[in-house]
């Protein structure tokens, strides 16, 4: 298996920053959470850190390793605007998104994360199936 040690170096730092999070504060570094909170709770200085050091690092990796910034998604913006607020209404009713249950859930045995980590993988292979086999789209 050939994993880039730029994947290997990003892995590592999640799940520091996400160990860090939570001995420091007591918190889960769940993005969909944190995003929520800087926008609607009283306690919004660590949260708007924490977003603008992933932009930041995510930015500095980006320049610093020479990573080709991904390409504009060339589908129509209505879709994606539809999808992105799919994506905000299931992270409010699971309770969480993927960095929340995935990253830091399963990383504390949570079986409510287990499940909702499942949950999150097999909707995404249903829909690609979706989309790939039954419509004939191509991503």
């Amino acid at each position: 298996m050939d994993i880039p040690l730029s994947a290997l170096f990003g892995g590592i730092m999640i799940g520091a920053a996400s160990i860090g999070l939570l001995a420091t504060l007591g918190r889960i570094a769940g993005i969909s959470g944190i995003t929520w909170g800087a926008l609607a709770e009283p306690d919004r200085d660590w949260r708007i850190l924490f977003i603008v050091g992933l932009i930041s690092g995510g930015a500095l990796a980006h320049t610093l390793f020479r990573i080709p910034i991904p390409a504009v998604p060339d589908g129509p913006v209505w879709l994606i605007v539809v999808a992105g607020l799919f994506v905000g209404i299931g992270t409010r009713m699971g309770s969480g998104c993927t960095s929340g249950h995935g990253v830091c859930g399963i990383g504390r045995r949570s079986i409510r994360s287990i499940v909702a980590t499942a949950t999150f993988m097999l909707a995404g292979v249903v829909t690609v199936f979706i989309v790939r086999h039954i419509l004939g789209a191509v991503a």
